[in-house]
């Protein structure tokens, strides 16, 4: 099983799970089964997208830009960067980092996820993201304190996944993207947007 307190630490991963149930109105462990099926999807994504070297670049410019782990130091923060309604800094702009880590695969996570722990898609889509901008602190972070470089990436990566494949974050396809432009990335968060709404 893997949560965010495997991942940064059982003080912050507790805390982020805490505000997470709190922004989604769900169960600290429901929300935890989101986390433990699209973490590993995450990951998986962002080990496939390293796996040459020009993703492995663009990868490692965008956390030596963007995501220096900061973030993990201000956790309370992050729903309000997300969903305040002004427009996110780039460390936290969730929907760019799911469209860049998971492109068209987003959808049949979000749909396992959404089975597997009973909440509302809509749901589910808010917690991706807000785990993926604590994902990309987190390698971020790990990056600068191992002396990673762009070449280094994909072992950082296998090493987080314990050799694992997601074999969801490879699948293509995407039952929700609505309007037919080939990208789930404006119907993710537009669906996260709109369960917050009509809450």
């Amino acid at each position: 099983m893997f949560s965010l307190q495997d991942l940064i630490g059982q003080e912050q991963g507790s805390q982020a799970l805490e505000q997470i149930s709190q922004q989604v109105g769900a169960d600290p462990s429901s929300v935890q089964s989101v986390i433990q099926t699209a973490l590993p999807s995450i990951l998986g994504g962002l080990a496939n997208n390293s796996s040459t070297p020009e993703g492995a670049e663009n990868l490692n410019n965008a956390l030596e830009q963007d995501h220096d782990g900061s973030l993990l130091d201000n956790i309370g923060s992050l729903s309000g960067m997300i969903f305040g309604g002004e427009s996110a800094p780039r460390q936290a702009d969730a929907g760019g980092i799911l469209g860049h880590i998971l492109g068209g695969s987003q959808g049949q996570v979000v749909q396992q996820a959404s089975q597997q722990s009973g909440l509302h898609s809509g749901q589910v889509a808010q917690i991706m993201m807000m785990l993926a901008p604590i994902v990309m602190a987190y390698l971020g972070r790990q990056k600068r304190e191992q002396g990673v470089d762009a070449g280094g990436l994909g072992g950082l990566l296998g090493g987080l996944l314990g050799g694992s494949q997601a074999a969801s974050a490879q699948a293509g396809g995407s039952f929700l993207d609505r309007d037919g432009d080939g990208s789930s990335l404006d119907d993710v968060a537009s669906m996260a947007f709109n369960y917050l709404r009509n809450r």
